[in-house]
Formats: C-alpha cells, sequence, structure tokens
C-alpha cells in the first residue's frame, strides 16, 4: 500500500500506524493483547468484536462518546465537516447564541477524533470517517435500541419494504413531482428533508397540532403509537412522510426530519468541555491536615478497638459467608457508630490483612497475625498501611444492608461485596481533589457531574444496582475518606496528596508531627475512675484495659475500675501488689485509697474458692463459706453436694460453675487437675497466616512499556510473516500455499532450505506446530542447523528460539523487493 493511499479497511489502517500508535492503542485497550495477536489481521477482527468495543466506549469521555454517536447516525464514511455540522447545528436556530458552543466543539473536535482513532473505534482519513462496524450498530438506532441522539432511521432505511403506491402518494402531499422508481422516490423525499428552504415552507402549511406532534418527537425517542384511526394533525404528518410506519400501530420521525427540526444538531447538548469541579469552602490548609490527622488517630483506634473486640475469637461465619445482621450490630454498639460505618470498619481490617476467617470446623473471624505485626508499627505507619489498603481495595462497604440481583442480603465480609470499578472511582475522585488548591474543599454535585462527563456509560453493574453505581461510590469515597483521615473538614490533607503522589515514607513523614505522643500516666480519681488524657503508650494501655473498663471516649478517655475488672486483672496472673505498684507507677497523681481498698479486697477473696473438673468441685479451707453457698437458693440450680468439709461437688461444668459463684458475688478461681491456679490472660486468638483478599481486576491489567514493545514487534514479525511475498514454488513441487495458509514442503526440503539460509544469514517463512499442537507461521534468520534442531532469530518473537526440524511444517524463502 502506498503512502498515499486511503486505508480501504481497518487492518489497513493499522498496518500504516507507527509502533508508537499500536503502542498506545494496546495501552488503551489491553484486552486485545490476551493473547497476543498474531498479526495486524487478527489485531483488527479482535478489536471490531462486540465485547471489546464496549469495554473501549466505557471508557470513553462524554464528549468523545458523543462524536462517535454522530458518527453512527451520519452517513458512512462522512467527511469532517458533516460531522462538525452534526455537532454544532447549521447556526439557523438560534442566530449568534450558539456561537461560543460551536467554537468550543470546533475547538475540542480533533482531540475527541484523536481518541477514537487511537481506540481503533473510527478510522480512515478526514475525508472518509468511518467508525467500525460493531460501535455504528452498537450507538445506531433501531426500534429495539434507540440512539442515545434519540435519532431515528432515515427515510430509506423506514421506507424499506413500504410499496410504490404509498411513495407516491407521500410525494404528491409533500408537492413532489410523482415518479414511479421507488428509488428516486425515496431520494426526492430525502432531499426535501435535508432543504432548509423547502422543508420550512412545507412546515409553514401544518396544523398546530401537527408541530406539537413533531416537538415531542423531535429529541427522542422518535417513535410514537397510532390508533387505526389517527386524529387529522397525525394524518397530516404521515401522509407527507414526516411520520414513517414502522409496524401496524407504530410511527417514526425519519431522521432527516428530526434533523431539520434540530437545525442540525445530534445532541440538544453537545458538552465539548468538562465541567468544572466547584470549590464548596476555603479552608486554612493547616486547620485540614489537623483535622484529618485527627481523624486518622481515630481510626486507629477503631481498628484496634474492632479487633480487640474479636481478640479472643470473633463471631461465627454465616452459612452463605459474612457477618449477620445481629453481630454487625454488636459491633456498631461497642465502637458507638453506626451500622454502615462499622461495616467500613470490618471491611477495612479485612482489606488490610488484619482480620480473617480461622479455618476451623466452627469457623469464626479472628486477628491474623498481621495485625501483631501491625500493631508493632509507629501510628503513621499503621495509618499508611490502612491507606494504602483502601485505595486499591475492590470490596464496597456501602453495600452492606442491600440486595444482589436475586434479592438477597449482602452482608458485611460477605461474597458479593466486589465491585471492580471502586478503584478507579476512588482514585479518579482523589484525584479531582488533588487538582483544587489546598484547602478547598470540592462541592459534591460538581464532583459528581465531572465523574459523570468523564465516563457517561460507566456505572451499571451485573448486580443490577443501576447505572448510578459510579455516582454511589463516588459518595461512598467521600465518606470513607473523611472516616479514614485522607480528607479533613472536606478538602484534601497535605499527607494524602504525598501519599498519592509520592508514596508512604513521604505520607508518614508529614503526619507524624500530627499526631499526638502517646503518654506514659493517667491520672487517678476517688470516684474509681482513671482519666487518660491522651493516647497511652501501648504497654499502659494494654495493662489498664484488662485492669479497668473503657466508661468513655473522645478527647479523655475514662477508665472505671470495677470489683469485675480487678478479678480479670487477677485471672490474668497479676498479684495486688503489682496492681499496687502499676498505679503508683503510671498516675500523675496519688493512688485513691476507695482504689487501693477495692484491689485488696478483691485480693483477699480472689482465689478463695477453687474450682475444678470432677464433673466440677468447688473446695474451700472455710467450711463457713461452702455452708453459705449451700445455703443460698441461687446455688439450687448447680446441684451442689458435699464430698468433704472442704469439698462441693457439682453436676455443672467448670465453666458453668466459675460464672454461676461469680454472679452470687463470690471470686472463685480455676484451677488446674495438679491444684495450681490456672491464669486467664487477654485473649489472643490468631488465625493461620493469611493473605490480604486480592482485589477484583476491571479487565485485563495495563501493560508496562516492555510488554507493549514485545508485543508490538511480535504483531509486525507476524504481519510480515502473513502478508511477505513469497517466492513461487518450482513447477510440481509442494512448496508454498495459498496466502494466509501455512508453508508445506518435504522434510529433505525444509532441511535443504534452512541450512542454505544459515550460510548465507537469510531470512525464511516457516510454518510451525508446537507441543500443543497449535500452528503459527514465523519469520526466522537460521544461525545453526543440527542434532534434528534449527536454532534461529525469531523475528515474530523477537528473540533466538530453538525450533525442531520435524515439527516445521515447511519453509519458503521470502522474495526480495519487487519480486513477486
Amino acid at each position: 500500500m502506498g503512502t498515499t493511499t486511503p486505508p480501504r479497511t481497518l487492518a489497513e489502517a493499522l498496518r500504516a500506524r507507527g509502533d508508537e500508535s499500536l503502542a498506545g492503542l494496546l495501552r488503551a485497550r489491553p484486552d486485545l493483547l490476551n493473547p497476543v495477536p498474531n498479526d495486524i489481521t487478527q489485531l483488527a477482527t479482535r478489536a471490531g468484536t462486540r465485547a471489546s468495543v464496549v469495554r473501549a466506549l466505557e471508557h470513553l469521555d462524554r464528549f468523545a462518546l458523543q462524536t462517535a454517536e454522530a458518527l453512527a447516525v451520519a452517513p458512512d464514511p462522512a467527511p469532517y465537516d458533516t460531522l462538525l455540522s452534526l455537532l454544532t447545528g447549521d447556526g439557523l436556530d438560534d442566530g449568534e447564541q450558539r456561537d461560543d458552543a460551536g467554537a468550543a466543539v470546533t475547538a475540542a473536535l480533533p482531540g475527541a477524533l484523536a481518541t477514537l482513532r487511537e481506540q481503533a473505534l473510527v478510522w480512515g482519513e478526514d475525508e472518509r470517517l468511518r467508525l467500525v462496524r460493531t460501535a455504528r450498530e452498537l450507538l445506531a438506532p433501531s426500534p429495539q435500541h434507540p440512539s442515545p441522539t434519540g435519532l431515528g432511521p432515515t427515510v430509506a432505511e423506514a421506507t424499506a419494504g413500504m410499496s410504490p403506491g404509498r411513495l407516491q402518494e407521500i410525494l404528491v402531499a409533500s408537492g413532489l413531482p410523482a415518479t414511479h422508481d421507488p428509488v428516486s422516490a425515496v431520494a426526492a423525499l430525502s432531499a426535501l428533508f435535508t432543504d432548509r428552504t423547502r422543508m420550512a415552507e412545507l412546515l409553514d402549511t401544518a396544523p398546530v397540532e401537527a408541530l406539537s406532534v413533531l416537538d415531542r418527537l423531535v429529541w427522542g425517542p422518535p417513535y410514537g403509537e397510532v390508533t387505526p384511526n389517527p386524529t387529522p394533525p397525525v394524518k397530516w404528518l404521515r401522509d407527507r412522510g414526516l411520520l414513517l410506519p414502522v409496524s401496524t400501530r407504530t410511527v417514526v420521525l425519519p431522521r432527516e426530519a428530526a434533523l431539520h427540526l434540530r437545525a442540525g444538531r445530534a445532541h440538544r447538548v453537545p458538552e465539548p468541555v468538562p465541567p468544572v469541579v466547584a470549590a464548596a469552602a476555603e479552608r486554612d490548609p493547616q486547620a485540614v491536615d489537623r483535622a484529618a490527622a485527627g481523624q486518622a488517630f481515630t481510626a486507629l483506634s477503631t481498628v484496634e478497638e474492632l479487633l480487640k473486640l474479636w481478640n479472643g475469637g470473633g463471631p461465627a461465619i454465616l452459612r452463605a459467608g459474612g457477618l449477620s445482621v445481629r453481630e454487625l450490630k454488636r459491633v456498631a454498639a461497642a465502637l458507638e457508630v453506626t451500622e454502615p460505618i462499622a461495616a467500613f470498619w470490618v471491611e477495612l481490617a479485612y482489606a488490610a490483612g488484619l482480620l480473617a476467617t480461622d479455618g476451623e470446623s466452627d469457623e469464626r473471624y479472628a486477628p491474623t497475625p498481621a495485625y501483631d505485626e501491625w500493631l508493632d508499627l509507629s501510628a503513621q505507619d499503621r495509618w499508611t498501611h490502612l491507606a494504602t489498603a483502601w485505595l486499591p481495595a475492590t470490596r464496597v462497604p456501602g453495600l452492606v444492608g442491600g440486595q444482589d440481583a436475586k434479592g438477597r442480603a449482602l452482608s458485611a465480609l460477605g461474597p458479593e461485596l466486589d465491585r471492580s470499578a471502586a478503584p478507579e472511582v476512588r482514585r479518579r475522585a482523589l484525584a479531582l481533589f488533588a487538582e483544587l488548591p489546598p484547602g478547598t474543599a470540592p462541592d459534591p454535585e460538581t464532583l459528581l457531574r465531572r465523574l459523570r462527563w468523564e465516563r457517561p456509560l460507566r456505572g451499571s453493574s451485573p448486580s443490577g444496582e443501576g447505572t448510578d453505581l459510579r455516582s454511589r461510590l463516588a459518595l461512598w469515597t467521600l465518606n470513607e475518606a473523611e472516616l479514614l483521615g485522607i480528607t479533613g473538614r472536606g478538602a484534601l490533607s497535605s499527607q494524602a496528596r504525598a501519599l498519592l503522589d509520592e508514596g508512604e515514607d513521604a505520607a508518614g513523614a508529614l503526619l507524624a508531627p500530627l499526631l499526638p505522643e502517646p503518654l506514659d500516666h493517667v491520672l487517678l480519681q476517688a470516684d474509681l475512675t482513671a482519666v487518660a488524657p491522651g493516647p497511652l503508650e501501648r504497654p499502659l494501655a494494654e495493662t489498664l484495659s484488662v485492669l479497668a473498663d473503657v466508661e468513655s471516649k473522645g478527647g479523655a478517655t475514662v477508665y472505671r475500675f470495677t470489683p469485675g475488672s480487678v478479678r480479670r486483672a487477677l485471672d490474668a496472673g497479676q498479684a495486688a501488689a503489682d496492681l499496687h505498684a502499676f498505679l503508683a507507677a503510671h498516675s500523675r497523681t496519688p493512688v485513691p485509697q476507695p482504689l487501693s481498698y477495692l484491689i485488696d479486697d478483691v485480693a483477699r477473696r480472689h482465689g478463695h474458692l477453687r474450682i475444678g473438673a470432677a464433673s466440677a468441685y468447688v473446695r474451700c479451707d472455710d467450711e463457713a463459706v461452702l455452708n453459705e453457698i449451700l445455703a443460698d437458693r441461687r446455688s439450687t440450680g448447680l446441684r451442689l453436694r458435699r464430698l468433704a468439709p472442704t469439698v462441693l461437688a457439682s453436676q455443672a461444668d467448670p465453666g458453668s460453675l466459675l460464672e454461676a459463684l461469680r454472679e452470687m458475688g463470690y471470686a472463685p478461681a480455676a484451677e488446674s487437675a495438679e491444684g495450681d491456679v490456672l491464669i486467664t490472660r487477654a485473649g489472643a486468638r490468631r488465625t493461620p497466616p493469611r493473605t490480604p483478599p486480592v482485589p477484583v481486576p476491571e479487565g485485563p491489567p495495563v501493560p508496562d512499556a516492555t510488554l507493549l514493545g514485545a508485543a508490538v514487534r511480535a504483531i509486525r514479525a507476524g504481519d510480515t510473516a502473513a502478508t511477505v511475498v513469497r517466492k513461487e514454488s518450482p513447477e510440481g513441487a509442494t512448496g508454498t500455499q495459498a496466502s494466509g495458509s501455512l508453508p508445506r514442503t518435504t522434510s529433505a526440503e525444509t532441511l535443504a532450505t534452512v541450512q542454505a539460509a544459515a550460510m548465507t544469514g537469510t531470512a525464511v517463512w516457516i510454518g510451525y506446530v508446537n507441543a500443543e499442537g497449535a500452528a503459527s507461521q514465523r519469520v526466522i534468520a537460521p544461525v545453526r542447523v543440527e542434532g534434528g534442531f534449527v536454532t534461529a532469530y525469531d523475528h515474530t518473537a523477537d528473540e533466538v528460539r530453538t525450533f525442531a526440524l520435524h515439527r516445521i511444517t515447511g519453509v519458503a524463502e521470502l522474495a526480495e523487493d519487487g519480486q513477486g
């Protein structure tokens, strides 16, 4: 093909591209690489398949899509000026009012066309623009699938199959000369509808009611229902071909007439320029950073509190997978948040690999070993770990509580929460945040409008959420970013900007000075409470959480000491002296006397009763205590019986007996079979090592530069093998076959040809069948032939390979330039 010859097919247009342009196509449409096409023809065929074209259309912005939609209703091929006219109109309806819009469209159209060309949706020179057939079928109008432009079929399409007599009647009613040739009749009617002057004269004679009917149809849908006896206005329109029959009860406004009424515009409002994301508020950037840092610290505390809640083993897993509604409510109550927010924290811990299933027969959720490693990190590193797990996650907590396509409830940690579009929406929303000046909070409505402009066809999902899924994902992103501390007071924080642009280390360095320093002390008060005026160092916080119960949280955390909390510390192996020393060492105020008395009183009674397994028994050196228990009516259900002056036996199990006596006000201790007190330490149930959930990919990953370069070389080489001119075989030889098929030669001819090529350093064309039986054609330059193998440079793969001679179907020499 000469350099000035216009391409006749998409394959020819792709073949004329440079390597960078082909790499751009494969980068924009990575599905075309799976597997790498053998040649340009196969690449063009794959680029025209329905699934690939739909995926490409979904990634177009609003104006590029409007350009494709305009081409779908334009003649095929369409000149550039015709396409421009469909997007700007003929300017005869509004005078100069559309000049600004027309200028914007004129300026943006070359870029939109370049995008469509790069993605192989449009090909051809500007004088003959062609939309690929599959895209035209998807975007062109039909009764089953109306065009996005709202335009109907052309006069020729709508009158196909109409009787010549009916065409004659329409011509006469429209004031056109009669003709018995249907083709001429259709051409005359089309010419009338596209002639601005004659069409205006025809509509000037129309009844007012008929014009009202056209107004309802002009911007779509163009179809309407009629009765067997239509009203006079409808009959007037139908007689003149302004409404053409589709069926016995349906009529359509033909495309040419609709374009006249629209002043030549394919779209009511072209949108060549992306909507501007407006600012909702201007805030002090430092205040934004501090607010985001405060929320980041709250996020860390919340995740830690959640996993402490399940530290000894969390809730059971539903049969269908996920967390039950009851357990989610318990989590929400414990964290003092709403259920949707509780679902977010649960899903975030799961996405970060801190929470998983334990894999036991009675499967439950529990922290993973990675949780302990996470606790050992600095606060800023713990936050970046959560944030980097959130950004690419495809699980969507906002769906919890909704229903799937089959009407089943969607549960937290359930199997149906993945939405592959979530990471792209999340990152794009944050990128729009980052485009605003620091401290600027965007207006959510304009942000959503911008996201809809960038991907107008995206949003629908197989689970049936509808076309608003992308907007819902964006709204959830705004809420989750605020909860996580990505944003503060509605604006993107400096640490989040650094995380997006520079990575975790830069973000952590900016966040660290804004986080409160852990404290090594509390303030003990006489009402049996302790106030932590800030975050506590981890050993102090862990010990205090065992010794006391959290009463309230906020800027300062209030802990309350109770007999039960002190007993919990004693059960964990602490002695009264240890507790006194701990409080004295970590309190900035003197230890109140009531607290000392509480510890001593509980410690004195702790372990006075011993419970072990008989089925269960109670033993105590003080017979009076056992007599008191036997006399208590509340012990009836335990079915106690005295075995010895200091021993009682029970038919209840040791755990039930232990809890029952504690409810009666005693402080029993469990003991082992050897008589030693069993120490109950804080729960530390962990799952086996688990990997975080892998995000569900939206499609094939975008290939890197190395893979793109190799793929382009392979496609070029394969195309060379498929289109190269081969030497004619001698008369009667088995030699080369018809173009596109594998060469066929005898074993002796194959060996002789490759040996000669190795000696002369020339390239040859071979057919090759690999070990899996897959046949391919390649262009190789043999280097060495020995031992039944050919070592050659494979132009198709751009590397040196070894080929088994017995797997080569045939070989042919390549013709020199101009030889055929």
